[in-house]
């Protein structure tokens, strides 16, 4: 990645949800895709983008599991909380920085590309406060009450929002500060939507197919036909 300013990078991989759809008995950051699990995958890949330090976020019973996972990698290790918010808010406190560039990741996009990555964090280094990376919307949405459709956006006007989404750290932190000092009835879905209601602009950049996130057994059977494709080299 070639860097446009002297400050660290910091990526933050939440991994601290209970989530088992995809029916392996642990959550999902832990199950393993062709022999590395997805929380591993996605530190690999941060590394390979030349992010200078990693935090993983998991809840505190699978600490141990996680670090047997990532014993060949330089990470630090946070708690996580009962919210994707407040696991968030908890990794942000504990870094001593107060300049940096950080990305937020679910673990759970294990595929995507360290390229990608790179255009995050470069956006961010040229000025950007919030960065996303989005990809085109292909189905049809509708805006639905109950049964009934009320609308239909357009859709040539919408994206899918991937990870790593990044931010200005020292701005980042003052928007969880406001956030969590005067709840306004809002809940963060994710990070840009929290810097949106703070009034910070988000720019957008060129996600990737393969920053798929991993969810449920289709999800899991399609990364391992990726990985096994000539795509997947």
């Amino acid at each position: 990645m070639t860097r446009t300013t002297s400050r660290p990078v910091i990526a933050v991989i939440a991994a601290a949800g209970k989530g088992t759809r995809l029916g392996a008995g642990v959550p999902k950051a832990f199950v393993e895709l062709r022999g590395e699990s997805l929380i591993a995958r996605s530190v690999r890949a941060m590394g390979e983008a030349g992010i200078d330090r990693i935090v993983v976020v998991v809840s505190p019973d699978t600490e141990p599991l996680a670090r047997e996972q990532l014993a060949g990698f330089s990470v630090s290790v946070a708690h996580g909380g009962a919210e994707r918010a407040d696991s968030i808010w908890s990794a942000l406190r504990g870094i001593s920085l107060v300049d940096a560039t950080v990305v937020i990741h679910d673990a759970a996009r294990a595929l995507t590309p360290p390229a990608m990555i790179a255009r995050v964090v470069q956006a961010v280094e040229a000025g950007a406060p919030a960065v996303v990376p989005v990809v085109p919307v292909t189905d049809t949405v509708k805006v639905v009450e109950g049964t009934a459709v009320r609308s239909t956006p357009d859709r040539s006007r919408l994206r899918a929002v991937q990870t790593p989404q990044g931010f200005d750290l020292r701005t980042l932190r003052a928007a969880n500060e406001a956030y969590f000092a005067s709840p306004q009835g809002f809940a963060a879905t994710d990070d840009a939507s929290l810097m949106e209601w703070f009034g910070v602009p988000v720019r957008t950049v060129d996600g990737d197919p393969w920053a798929f996130k991993i969810t449920t057994p289709v999800d899991l059977l399609l990364a391992e036909a990726l990985l096994d494709s000539d795509l997947g080299g």
